[in-house]
């Protein structure tokens, strides 16, 4: 890609710094400083019901944050997908996305006693964590000392005030009257989940706005200031109860939104002016009548997220769902957009085959899924256009406007108030936004009613319960091996306190005779008492050994290593764990539901006895 030379925020001639560049520059300082480059998980987190989707890199690291080996090694670094709906509303700013890449580094556990080389170091803690966040900003990406501001955790019942971490930045230079402390609102993170690892954290400022930077102040109007990365120091473990405890491991778990810093370092003032946005937005344009900067910005949003979820390794289709249903939602929403801005033909197909264009190089999971990707969008556009071409035969009938109908032809056919408003002008009708609002409020209180408790426990907060449930997933997945054929692999799972879930691939349905022989397989494993452990091994090892699992190039970025689990001689598979120690601690197994979930694609539901 050409660079282009403009002026940056600090007045200097700056050479525009791509994706790809400013996303390699962070893996490769940290690789210098001892860390393990470890690729991006997947979007859909495997074995956690607390949410629907990756929101931070470090919550496929849970299970080592609460002290489990990681094949890596005890410094990591990576660029995670992530995704995350709390803002969907919002984007369209500045700087909120639904899809993202967050940049992070990561210490499981105490700093060693002994360094030694790069590949053997252990653990490290604020002191090196700040430093290292300290040099990347100025030496590596070259900000001003006097555009920074940090904050730090202020203190509480829970927490002391953060005072060690404050003095560092001192000694680094930071003045004292750039340096604020703030509460749990600002300066904690976590859990990722209702409970599990959490944290003080100090957060990094970029001031953006022009002349002498103002003072920093609590909450989200912080006016020219930029937040641009965040390290968090987890001391403790959130219990069910809500009490703060100190973690077996001190941890630290850094986040830096690419999209954001990037847009920060090249001058610009929103997070679409980026060189990776300008094929997409460019592309909407081309297609629309009368484009509007906000619609626009949310189409390029929607379409790229929906794209990476669908692209993703255990990709989901749109449905009316879990996952499915955010899809579905970002999909439609960026067509309703579209017919906002006169988009005269079809929308997602061209914008998705854009974003995988652009985007593959760095997740090539996105060309491996083109087809699956190309074809539910165009389906679900259809299937829309469909359902918006009744919506206008019943706007036609309409004889009068009010809140409650704008409302009703939302929830029904997916008409946004803006697309209600325009047609209502063209018949002099007038809609009541405030009666809108408020029916549009009600809908999403009973809404979150219905859900609530949905995402209850999970492998996050590491409960006995779920333990168990996660090592009979392993007696599952074998037992369903030996009982149907080993066609049968993974296509994900989901377990919490009460029940687990796990899908895998078959093309029939189960015969009640099937579904017997596999409890009794199950249940034969639990009474023997099998003692379960780990081991690390090489791919290849793994692999002469019968284990079964992702055997995917990202192996190889971890040291050839992988983390088996043995269950006795009878389960061998790749996992992070954790488990139960021997398998009478689960105590008994039974299958509570078999179903079809896609094409091709059985799911199990499942509990376990007391043991």
């Amino acid at each position: 890609m050409k660079k282009l030379n403009r002026v940056s925020l600090s007045g200097k001639i700056l050479t525009l710094m791509t994706a790809q560049e400013f996303r390699q520059k962070y893996l490769d300082f940290f690789k210098s400083k001892g860390h393990t480059i470890i690729p991006s998980a997947s979007l859909i987190p495997e074995n956690d019901p607390t949410v629907l989707f990756t929101t931070a890199g470090m919550h496929p690291l849970v299970p080592y944050l609460l002290g489990e080996v990681h094949p890596g090694g005890k410094r990591l670094v990576s660029c995670q997908k992530c995704i995350r709906t709390g803002d969907i509303d919002e984007v369209g700013d500045d700087v909120h996305l639904t899809f993202f890449e967050m940049l992070g580094n990561w210490s499981l556990g105490d700093p060693a006693s002994t360094r030694g080389d790069e590949s053997t170091r252990g653990g490290y803690w604020k002191k090196e964590a700040i430093e290292w966040s300290f040099e990347f900003l100025t030496k590596e990406l070259g900000l001003p000392i006097d555009k920074l501001a940090v904050t730090c955790f202020t203190g509480d019942s829970d927490a002391p005030r953060d005072e060690e971490s404050a003095g560092i930045w001192k000694s680094l230079g930071i003045p004292e009257n750039r340096i604020y402390f703030f509460g749990k609102a600002d300066n904690w993170w976590g859990p990722a989940g209702l409970t599990g690892p959490c944290g003080p954290d100090t957060e990094m400022f970029y001031w953006t706005g022009k002349g002498e930077p103002p003072d920093l102040v609590t909450g989200d109007n912080k006016e020219g200031w930029v937040e641009i990365w965040n390290d968090v120091f987890m001391q403790y473990n959130k219990t069910a109860e809500g009490k703060f405890e100190p973690l077996k491991q001190k941890n630290v778990d850094t986040g830096m939104g690419l999209e954001r810093t990037l847009a920060v370092l090249n001058g610009y003032d929103n997070v679409f002016a980026i060189q990776e946005f300008e094929p997409i937005i460019s592309k909407i344009k081309s297609l629309a009548v009368k484009p509007d900067d906000k619609a626009v910005r949310i189409i390029a949003d929607h379409i790229k997220a929906a794209v990476f979820i669908m692209g993703d390794a255990r990709g989901v289709k749109p449905s009316n769902v879990g996952q499915g249903y955010v899809v579905r939602r970002l999909i439609r929403r960026a067509i309703r957009y579209g017919k906002l801005i006169r988009v005269k033909d079809n929308l997602v197909v061209p914008l998705a085959e854009t974003v995988v264009s652009i985007s593959s190089n760095i997740y090539p999971e996105l060309q491996q899924n083109k087809d699956f990707i190309i074809k539910e969008l165009k389906t679900e556009e259809d299937r829309f256009n469909i359902a918006l071409e009744k919506g206008l035969k019943e706007f036609a009938k309409l004889r009068e406007m009010n809140g409650q109908i704008a409302f009703d032809l939302y929830q029904s056919y997916g008409f946004p108030l803006e697309l209600t408003e325009e047609l209502s002008r063209e018949r002099g009708f007038v809609v009541d936004k405030i009666e809108f609002q408020n029916e549009f409020k009600k809908h999403q209180d009973l809404s979150r009613t219905s859900s609530a408790g949905k995402f209850k426990g999970g492998l996050a907060d590491n409960s006995e319960d779920v333990v168990k449930m996660h090592t009979a997933t392993h007696l599952l997945d074998q037992a369903l091996r030996d009982v149907l054929g080993n066609h049968v692999e993974q296509k994900g799972s989901n377990i919490n306190a009460e029940r687990l879930r796990f899908d895998f691939s078959h093309p029939a349905k189960m015969t009640p005779e099937q579904i017997k022989k596999v409890e009794e397989i199950v249940n034969s494993k639990i009474q023997e008492d099998l003692p379960v452990h780990f081991e690390m091994l090489s791919v290849d090892e793994a692999k002469q050994k019968g284990a079964i699992g992702l055997f995917e190039d990202k192996y190889a970025k971890l040291g050839n290593q992988v983390k088996v689990y043995f269950v006795g001689d009878y389960s061998k598979e790749i996992c992070g764990g954790p488990h139960v120690e021997h398998t009478g601690q689960i105590g008994s197994f039974k299958i509570i539901k078999e179903e079809a979930v896609a094409a091709g694609i059985r799911r199990i539901k499942a509990v376990v006895g007391k043991s």
